[in-house]
């Protein structure tokens, strides 16, 4: 075994020795390597893995085309060769000897600094992730980037307008930090003074006006220790009597030095382009993957697969080469764009009330938005200039409809028809999911209350999963990209077929279940917002120079139809959701706070069948028992066999997980006597 860890200064930005033109990744350092990993195991006929950790020290050039789109990046402060320069945490798991390797290379875009590479498989595929988010502080266990403060060409300190949103707070809180996005947010960056006139608070309740707080009942200040006025803090806002969960409060101000995010996504570009196609970097390390990568890429959920959108969007698939980054893209679960090229962005939002995010281009074919004003356009417009297009993997669930906005990249903001589908794009849709699919198994006990980022739910947890058609459909990718091998078509609900209605109940054919909510008034509505006139809208990028945002209207969303159990009728279903227990929501019910009664975050929700004739007839519920749909434990078992076989043949499930969903439905308690 061979086992070392080696640690490096931290060089800071100005000292870097680089050359002045395309300086791109100019030194990696290692600082810890593990080889061979996960305990020696061998994996097939890749052998052993190694794992190796640490910086990537990058710089750009801010005249270069391929970066002048990032916001801010003029003000960025230059070493010497006039590059502004970046470090960022990297982890790459390879076979140890990669001659072994299948070459290719997959970047797993980390959510909120927080990624799981997980243990290779028996392909020989390596893995490669890195830190992106500048706002996120240096921290153990997450991938991290940092990146220069903008500063005015006279060298003062940039200010503007910024907004901290905070809800959904445990009763009797004082103090607050300073967040951006409810419940998932990073720091907010510090206020140019903490003069309460330079700023203002307001508190709202769901259909109430905006209510001013007086200047005199809040402060910059930290009350954890010290009653109002509190400890001066720029980090924190102290509330005088307290903050109430059922308001939402907004705090407009004005911040200064301004990080330059969109930086971000040029080291992600230039980071992957280092470990596909350069043989070392500047300072003489050679690259461990040289020559071995013929095919890359890349794979985002959530957060990092709006991140994957806004980067096709903004044209970084092409390296400062010319080359082309990613071959194949997979954005999982991801509605809208990455809200990063932005002063004084909040990245860790997730289309919470008054974040930016679905305002730019949300379709991979052509569409005319003359709803809003701002022509056709597509995701792929400018990747399609430069012939960088990857071919691309769009997955997504109930969840994102209900709760993420995503109706528009179907329909377009009018709602009137379907987008189609560029060629190199496909579309898979898993019905009744909650984000990010739920646990599986078929347990006939329904799961505690779900949680969202707006708190306690009052459905529980949705069980059904994607996890597993996930798996499918990335090995799908996979061998379009480095095989040429047709993917699955695409499965996903559409205008033309009938399958995409309102959300409301009577349009959904969603019945009346005993006990049970309606979905009426569950959706998070898609808005037009205004940001002000040095927002740009088609890219996502600028200066926000209106908080909160004016609501100019509200757009038509669409969701799926469903059966008489509730359920939707198209998608590419798990075997759970084909042998069905319940109804699988993708929308659910928030129990408390602001969002009261309203959709709970994007959290599905699950209304358990019956048992029995007899207690399906007691309380009412229009739904067959269990009992009346399967008859014995045997006869279900052979529905989830039945229904797991069919999705291998349709290239959904991999036989591995068939075996295990199987062996799951006959150790399960459905209609044990």
């Amino acid at each position: 075994m061979r086992q070392g860890i080696f640690r490096t200064c931290v060089v800071l930005f100005g000292t870097l020795a680089i050359l002045p033109a395309q300086a791109k990744v100019t030194r990696v350092v290692v600082e810890d390597i593990k080889s061979p990993a996960f305990d020696g195991r061998a994996f097939g006929p890749a052998g052993q893995y190694e794992i190796l950790s640490g910086h990537v020290f990058g710089a750009l050039n801010p005249e270069d085309p391929h970066n002048a789109i990032i916001t801010d990046i003029a003000l960025a402060p230059r070493n010497a060769y006039g590059m502004v320069v970046y470090s960022a945490t990297f982890t790459l798991i390879k076979p140890v000897d990669m001659s072994r390797s299948s070459g290719v290379l997959i970047y797993q875009v980390p959510n909120r600094g927080g990624v799981l590479l997980g243990t290779p498989d028996d392909s020989g595929n390596v893995m490669l992730t890195s830190g992106w988010q500048g706002d996120i502080p240096p921290q153990a266990g997450l991938q991290t980037i940092a990146v220069p403060v903008a500063r005015n060409a006279d060298g003062s300190r940039v200010t503007g307008l910024a907004i901290a949103t905070l809800a959904n707070m445990p009763p009797g809180q004082h103090s607050l930090p300073l967040t951006g996005g409810i419940g998932l947010g990073t720091p907010r960056p510090e206020p140019a003074s903490l003069h309460t006139a330079t700023a203002q608070l307001t508190k709202r309740t769901q259909d109430g006006p905006r209510i001013v707080v007086p200047r005199t009942d809040w402060a910059f200040a930290d009350c954890g220790v010290k009653p109002f006025p509190g400890t001066r803090d720029p980090h924190r806002l102290c509330l005088k009597d307290g903050f109430d969960p059922a308001y939402l409060y907004e705090l407009t101000y004005i911040a200064k030095n301004p990080p330059v995010l969109g930086i971000g996504f040029a080291a992600t570009r230039d980071i992957n382009a280092f470990f596909k196609s350069e043989a070392h970097d500047r300072a003489g390390f050679a690259n461990p993957l040289t020559g071995r990568i013929h095919a890359a890429i890349a794979i985002g959920f959530s957060q990092s697969g709006n991140f994957l959108r806004s980067f096709i969007n903004l044209g970084f698939n092409l390296d400062e080469a010319n080359r082309v980054l990613w071959d194949g893209v997979e954005s999982n679960i991801a509605g809208r764009q990455l809200a990063m090229n932005l002063r004084f962005a909040a990245p860790g939002g997730a289309a919470g009330v008054d974040e930016p995010g679905s305002e730019g281009v949300l379709w991979w074919g052509g569409y005319d938005d003359a709803m809003r004003g701002r022509g056709r356009a597509s995701l792929l417009d400018r990747c399609r200039v430069t012939n960088s297009c990857p071919k691309i993997f769009e997955l997504f669930g109930a969840s994102e409809l209900w709760g993420l906005r995503m109706s528009p990249n179907l329909v377009g903001t009018d709602a009137n028809a379907d987008i189609p589908l560029p060629a190199k794009v496909r579309r898979y849709y898993f019905p009744g999911v909650t984000h990010g699919g739920g646990k599986g198994g078929f347990s006939t006990v329904p799961d505690q209350p779900a949680q969202s980022i707006t708190g306690v739910c009052l459905l529980p947890n949705n069980p059904n999963p994607s996890s597993d058609t996930t798996r499918a459909l990335t090995s799908a990718l996979l061998d379009w990209v480095a095989k040429g091998i047709e993917p699955p078509p695409s499965r996903y609900p559409t205008m033309s077929a009938g399958q995409l209605v309102a959300p409301t109940a009577a349009a959904m054919g969603f019945p009346k279940i005993p006990g049970a909510p309606s979905p009426d008034e569950k959706l998070n509505p898609f808005l037009d917002y205004d940001f002000g006139p040095d927002f740009n809208y088609q890219d996502l990028s600028g200066i926000i120079s209106v908080e909160p945002p004016v609501v100019k209207r509200t757009l038509p969303s669409l969701v799926p139809k469903v059966d008489t159990d509730g359920n939707e009728i198209v998608g590419a279903p798990s075997a759970l959701f084909q042998a069905p227990l319940g109804t699988y929501l993708g929308w659910n019910v928030a129990g408390g706070g602001f969002y009261k009664g309203q959709g709970c975050g994007f959290a599905g929700g699950f209304i358990p069948f019956a048992n029995t004739k007899a207690e399906r007839t007691a309380s009412g519920d229009p739904r067959p028992s269990l009992e009346e749909r399967y008859g014995t434990h045997d006869a279900y078992v052979a529905r989830v066999r039945a229904a797991a076989e069919k999705l291998v043949s349709e290239r959904l499930l991999l036989p591995d997980d068939r075996d295990r969903i199987v062996r799951q439905a006959e150790e399960s308690d459905v209609l044990r006597r």
